[in-house]
């Protein structure tokens, strides 16, 4: 025995819990099941309980446990003091542990209790031990190291597995490895000096957008906040991404920097990733943090039109973004920040695909002539009428084609459901999140923002993987 607890001499619990599937914020925990391990023995002890809502189908089908089986069984905070008492000074062992921990840490404090155990998670430590093989569930633990099942899925049978695997791996490693490997696991991040722990350990790791304050210099403080906005990111899992910040930021100069100077964190969660990104473009054009290098607002953003003149030759114009419905219009190609970005990437296009630039609009040449570019053979001709104007014209538009902006194809907005949040989508512009019927109402009622380059590129990504409703 003393071998097994050699990492942890105060003794260990093999934690595991169902739920409902619900998110920890509210009462979703429906069973726990510990497996306490010290000087003085085994010892198993589990529970049902009784979550604040119904059980869903898929859970009971997974679980075998129904809205019946805990219809008499106590609240968490009637047996609060008791899972405490059980796991108090103990490592908590469990199975993609943040979930776990996480769920019970907010239950602890819904009934007044704070707990802090130090966590381990088989999972980072079956990736650890075991780096060739690529999948680390439960399962694939169970048919590579034979462990034998009593009750999957059910809280004390899960617990059971996990003992199972820790006397296994202590079979087949040397002591001092283990104790090494865990306690790598096990440490607790170094977190900046000035930032309280506690924010830390409130982060959830869910979708979301997640920033970073700093002390504003007295002499640019403002009426509204002493708190400079230094960084914000966006991430699908926010705890370990904030994290992973302070962890680099003894390899990256910038990591360094950002992490002496943040005091404060904050976070909003999404329902998933595109809410995140959505979220992020916003906030950094609004608050302008000082470590954002991308995403900052661009008024001078500019695209080309392919239109014709009054004798039906085609010819580009550049036009600006505030001049245009962008999304609307089907004769549009690239977005560029400046004029001169605009104009270099056309003059690219002219010597990639042998356009005459005098055609193009980007020299000044006597009509009829032939052109530079055509003594250097990089024009064929279209100047001096070398080629006819209809051919160099389809040239261009094939030349153009992988530059053209997506066209809005509905009549209208549009609604891109992810999980339980629908983004309003109209013309390319993000109009907002509505969560539910009274909100959805309020952001088709507000007025359409301005066009955002950032936020046009998430969506078009978006509508091909969200599910898109006609509001």
């Amino acid at each position: 025995m003393n071998a097994l607890l050699r990492t942890h001499p105060g003794g260990l619990a093999f934690v595991d819990i169902e739920t409902t599937g619900g998110p920890a914020q509210r009462e979703s925990i429906t069973e726990i099941g510990i497996v306490q391990v010290d000087e003085d023995g085994v010892r198993e002890w589990s529970t049902l309980v009784r979550p604040e809502s119904r059980i869903p189908d898929y859970i009971q089908r997974l679980t075998g446990i129904d809205d019946d089986m805990v219809a008499d069984a106590p609240r968490f905070a009637d047996i609060a003091d008791e899972i405490f008492d059980r796991l108090d000074g103990r490592l908590f062992v469990a199975h993609n542990a943040r979930f776990d921990h996480g769920h019970l840490r907010a239950a602890f404090r819904r009934a007044g209790l704070d707990m802090r155990p130090q966590v381990l998670c088989t999972v980072k430590l079956s990736r650890r031990l075991f780096p060739d093989h690529r999948r680390h569930g439960l399962d694939h633990l169970i048919e590579r190291h034979g462990l034998v099942v009593a009750d999957r899925h059910r809280a004390l049978g899960d617990a059971q597995l996990l003992w199972q695997f820790w006397q296994k791996i202590h079979e087949r490693f040397p002591p001092g490895h283990l104790e090494a490997t865990v306690r790598e696991l096990v440490g607790h991040p170094s977190l900046p000096p000035h930032l309280d722990p506690e924010q830390i350990a409130d982060l959830p790791d869910a979708p979301g957008v997640y920033l970073f304050y700093g002390e504003r210099d007295s002499a640019e403080g403002g009426t509204h906040s002493s708190e400079l906005p230094l960084y914000i990111g966006d991430s699908t899992r926010l705890r370990s991404r904030v994290l992973s910040h302070f962890a680099a930021d003894h390899t990256s100069d910038r990591e360094l920097s950002l992490s002496q100077q943040v005091r404060h964190i904050e976070w909003i969660e999404t329902a998933g990733e595109i809410g995140a990104l959505l979220e992020e473009a916003r906030l950094v054009k609004r608050l302008q943090p000082t470590h954002n290098r991308q995403l900052r607002r661009n008024r001078e953003l500019c695209t080309w039109r392919l239109a014709t003149d009054i004798v039906g030759d085609w010819r580009l114009e550049l036009v600006h973004a505030a001049d245009l419905d962008f999304g609307r219009r089907d004769d549009l190609y690239g977005f560029f920040r400046t004029r001169r970005e605009a104009t270099n990437r056309l003059r690219a296009l002219a010597r990639d695909h042998a356009l005459c630039p005098p055609l193009l609009g980007l020299e000044k040449h006597p009509q009829g002539t032939r052109c530079f570019d055509f003594q250097l053979k990089r024009c064929r001709g279209a100047c001096h009428g070398g080629e006819s104007p209809q051919a160099h014209a389809l040239r261009l538009i094939e030349a153009l084609h992988a530059m053209k902006v997506e066209h809005w194809t509905w009549p209208g907005p549009i609604g891109l459901r992810e999980g339980e949040a629908i983004h309003v989508v109209d013309g390319w512009r993000w109009l907002g999140t509505a969560t539910d019927e009274a909100m959805l109402a309020d952001i088709l009622e507000a007025g359409r923002p301005a066009f955002d380059l950032d936020i046009y590129k998430i969506l078009v990504k978006a509508v091909k993987k969200l599910p898109a409703l006609r509001l």
